[in-house]
């Protein structure tokens, strides 16, 4: 390996109720303006209900609940593939694509530290998938996101 060589792994940037989030670009399917929600009976909070995505019933997850911040009404929409199925993310914006340096990934904070044990219990009982990709997730401190914006610029 040559000294200084870092991989870069890409990630979609979203934010909610004042937050940067980061999945793995891997996992997204598209990003789209929110769709109507039809609501479902007995769902978790952080359930909004089920929306119709190219034609496959979709189940819409609020990253803001999951994170313990409602987020309201949604702005985007992000469809995640959950192994065989696909799920939607609302989110209040999408930021764009950025690469992380893979060695410093393991420094951030992950996406779900501030989800309550509860709905991580929740979700893990409705969709191990989706739990597996939002545990791969991270959330992105102020300095992370600054760093990341100003290669951009310089790119």
């Amino acid at each position: 390996m040559t000294v200084g060589f870092s991989r870069q792994s890409r990630t979609l940037v979203v934010g909610v109720k004042g937050r940067l989030c980061a999945v793995s670009l891997t996992h997204v399917i598209e990003i789209m303006r929110p769709l109507s929600i039809a609501p479902i009976s007995d769902a978790p909070l952080f359930v909004q209900g089920i929306s119709i995505i190219r034609g496959i019933p979709t189940p819409v997850v609020d990253l803001g609940a999951l994170l313990g911040t409602p987020n309201g009404a949604a702005d985007r929409f992000v469809t995640l593939r959950a192994g065989e199925r696909q799920v939607a993310l609302s989110v209040g914006s999408v930021l764009g694509v950025r690469e992380l340096d893979v060695s410093k990934i393991g420094e951030l904070p992950p996406l779900l530290q501030g989800a309550s044990q509860d709905a991580i219990e929740a979700m893990g009982a409705l969709d191990e998938q989706l739990l597996l990709v939002l545990r791969a997730g991270w959330e992105l401190p102020d300095g992370v996101w600054q760093t990341l914006s100003a290669q951009e610029v310089v790119s």
